[in-house]
């Protein structure tokens, strides 16, 4: 072979491996079809204009005779030469014309060899043609003649274009490098809507496109770039018909802008042949350091590229023992001697979960036990060894459909797939919010709004008047203050302006359009939570940092929820279910967004003067409380809170003789229980609320659910909860079935500890209301006699 391989990429997407000792005879090595091509019409078409002029031509004076090479008017209806085929020949070159029209043609008997260029980029050599040009001028004159001469000086081959139609057909067949439109007239064509339809095009991504403007007159301020530059202009250049000018413009776009695309593109290019490759691929330094590790997979999925993670790898490390792979089939029983005695030592471990030594202590109780006992203890061991101890099971489902599809709708993670069937939820994450007007600090609040939020401390405090005052943003002006009440900032160490900031991006990352799923359920919850703060048991159980991680999870717990719950996701194959292995999908993507949007930026970031511990600390109890409003682990978190929490607590009011610890909720782990209790009960703590909220918050859910039964009908996905269609659902009947089978008990527990007599009267109200309507087969939210 000789020297080492160049890479030669052609300008239509062709890369070529040409060896230094056979330049002649390229080797086509990958290639991206560019298409059929169109005939083109209405064209000048100036080809190989370097070919045409001598350098003693090309530098004279711009009121020298010039003469042409190769120009074809096409379309124009007049002709002086040939009405045959548009086709002339110079010194052994053929002159194509781009149409059957007659053209008139006038050819120079000089010739300039246009020669390719040699890039390099590190060690790769590259290869680019010569640069093509379009110049787009409706008319013949000065300004034209000099970049046209300019070109051909500067061995660029040159097309002129005299309407925006031949002009778009002569760009996407040939992909010019460089574009000159005459912008100083729109009697002609509009230059601006020219540059934009070239830039609708795919190829125009690696143009330049320069504007030629008229010179400003003296009492005229010189206009901006700005209008230019949105139309897609690169460049602006002021009208100079200087062939030296134009010359020295082109130059310095060459060697800037088109020498930088072109690298870009050669880059395109070979990832482009890796991508097509069937081999395992590595790209190394000279020392061997893998850059990029490539696999192919035959599996669907085409490559794997892990860059800069191997750097510190080189390729003996990450060679592979041949010797040791090939001796494994006589080694075989060697192997199976070695593992035995590792098998036995794993089962003599003495480390054991907690329900296996419940296990083992029930099987030693059954030696000794008379047969009922024992049969009763064998039953005990059937249920600890299922996966479901803490869901209760239903065993008349069929007699109330409203409870089972609300407990598979929420309690299930949806796996029951439909071949060929997938829901690709897009998120509508916002990033800028400088359009909301929001408050420097809690002392700018306006007053409307201030005086709804001095009653906040009430759980009777209305959210939708909020909701209302704040124009659907009520999470920023309760989340500043409840914050600034508990300390917050303080503890945190940040302003109140970061606060604010990080409040509005959060807030924004609700979805408005929900109607149940949106910041005012982030700001109804944020308040739930503060009020059950500030009861004394509770407040008594928890530091400042749990108060401050109950705060902000209450805040984030369903940032950018898409109004669909798990079930309905898992089915559909969504990103976020795949993301998540259908487990805890929306609860795991509200944390890690969450945690995303605070620290991308630091005017945002709440977290970035707090130590590393305290941060991670911080961060894992929010975690922790937003995992736990996965509705697949109400009973269980439920269930532990009685036996850990409330049982405890009432032994020691009783002046039992339990050994429990008294102070025991002061353990983390009964921390940690408390706090997951506390948020379940802040995010369904609709019906707990008085009447007219309460029927509220019930229509916004039904509403939602509705619009999740539409959308599944419409994907041909399962419908999880078939009651909830708009046209037959009983609201009423849905209510007693959430209050019956997972509020009353949760509250009854929450209660028992933190003492809340005016929500449980406000439940026992609302259970009432519910049933009433019930019993008159009423479907709507009110007795007819209240609307």
């Amino acid at each position: 072979m000789g020297c080492a391989p160049s890479i030669h990429v052609s300008q239509s997407g062709v890369i070529y491996c040409r060896d230094s000792d056979e330049s002649n005879s390229p080797r086509q090595t990958s290639s991206v079809s560019q298409g059929p091509t169109a005939p083109l019409h209405g064209l000048f078409v100036q080809t190989d204009a370097a070919d045409a002029m001598p350098p003693s031509r090309a530098a004279g004076p711009p009121g020298a005779v010039r003469v042409r090479r190769s120009r074809a008017e096409l379309g124009s209806g007049s002709s002086t030469g040939s009405s045959g085929p548009a086709t002339t020949t110079c010194r052994g070159r053929r002159r194509h014309c781009c149409s059957s029209a007659e053209a008139e043609t006038q050819t120079s008997y000089t010739s300039v060899k246009v020669s390719s260029a040699e890039v390099r980029i590190g060690p790769m050599r590259l290869t680019q043609d010569p640069i093509q040009v379009l110049l787009i001028f409706a008319k013949e004159d000065s300004q034209s003649d000099g970049f046209w001469w300019a070109c051909d000086r500067a061995g660029y081959r040159c097309n002129i274009a005299r309407t925006p139609e031949s002009a778009l057909e002569c760009f996407l067949d040939k992909h010019h490098e460089i574009i000159v439109i005459d912008h100083r007239q729109s009697r002609n064509f509009d230059a601006e809507a020219v540059c934009r339809s070239i830039r609708a095009t795919n190829p125009s991504e690696h143009t330049v496109i320069l504007a030629v403007v008229s010179q400003a007159s003296d009492d005229h301020e010189e206009a901006s770039v700005l209008p230019l530059l949105h139309a897609g202009f690169n460049r602006r250049f002021m009208e100079n018909s200087s062939i030296i000018a134009c010359y020295n413009e082109l130059i310095q776009i060459e060697h800037g802008e088109v020498r930088s695309q072109f690298k870009l593109r050669a880059c395109n290019s070979v990832f482009t042949a890796l991508d097509h490759c069937h081999e395992a691929i590595e790209i190394t330094s000279d020392d061997h350091v893998i850059q990029i590790h490539r696999i192919h997979r035959d599996s669907g999925d085409n490559s794997q590229t892990e860059p800069h993670s191997f750097r510190h790898k080189s390729r003996r490390k990450e060679s592979i023992d041949v010797k040791s792979i090939s001796s494994r089939g006589s080694d075989a029983p060697s192997l199976q001697n070695r593992r035995y005695p590792s098998m036995a030592r794993i089962h003599s471990m003495t480390i054991e979960a907690p329900i296996t030594k419940v296990i083992n202590i029930i099987n030693a109780a059954q030696e000794n036990s008379p047969v009922t006992v024992a049969e009763a203890l064998d039953r005990v061991l059937e249920i600890l060894r299922t996966t479901e101890l803490y869901s209760p099971q239903l065993g008349t489902k069929d007699e109330d459909p409203h409870t089972s599809d609300l407990v598979g709708g929420l309690m299930t993670d949806g796996l029951r797939r439909l071949s060929g069937n997938e829901y690709v939820f897009t998120k509508n994450v916002h990033h800028s919010h400088s359009h909301l007007s929001m408050p420097i600090t809690i002392n700018d609040v306006p007053p409307s709004i201030a005086q709804l939020l001095d009653n906040e401390e009430s759980w009777d405090f209305n959210i939708f008047e909020l909701e209302a005052v704040t124009h659907k943003r009520p999470l920023v002006y309760l989340g500043l203050k409840v914050f600034s009440r508990f300390g917050v900032c303080e503890f945190l160490n940040c302003t109140e302006t970061t606060l604010r900031a990080w409040l509005q991006v959060i807030e924004a990352n609700y979805h408005s359009s929900n109607a149940y799923h949106n910041s005012t359920h982030a700001a109804d919850v944020l308040h739930a939570t503060a009020f059950f703060l500030g009861k004394e048991r509770v407040k008594g159980s928890l530091d400042q940092l749990d108060e401050v991680a109950a705060l902000i999870a209450a805040t984030v717990h369903d940032v950018d929820h898409p109004g669909r719950t798990n079930s309905f996701l898992c089915n559909a194959g969504s990103e976020l279910a795949v993301l998540y292995n259908d487990t805890a999908v929306l609860e795991s993507h509200h944390t890690a967004l969450a945690f995303q949007l605070t620290v991308k930026d630091t005017k945002c970031n709440i977290f970035k003067n707090i130590d590393r511990n305290h941060y991670r600390t911080l961060r894992q109890a929010i975690i922790d409380m937003v995992l736990a409003t996965e509705m697949t682990k109400h009973f269980e978190h439920v269930n532990k809170f009685v036996n850990s929490i409330n049982k405890p607590l009432a032994a020691e009011s009783e002046g039992s003789d339990c050994e429990c610890n008294p102070t025991g909720k002061n353990f983390p782990e009964n921390q940690i229980l408390i706090k997951r209790m506390m948020i379940k009960c802040a995010d369904v703590a609709n019906p707990c609320r008085p009447l007219d909220l309460c029927i509220e918050w019930a229509g916004r859910i039904s509403e939602e659910y509705f619009a999740q039964t539409d959308e599944e009908k419409r994907q041909g996905l399962p419908v999880v909860m078939p009651v909830f269609d708009r046209n037959t659902c009983s609201i009423p009947k849905s209510q007693i079935s959430f209050i019956d089978y997972f509020i009353t008990d949760m509250f009854d527990a929450w209660d028992a500890f933190a003492h809340l007599p005016a929500l449980m009267q406000h439940l026992a109200d609302n259970y009432k209301h519910w049933k009433t309507l019930d019993d008159l087969k009423c479907k709507t939210l009110r007795l007819p006699s209240d609307s």
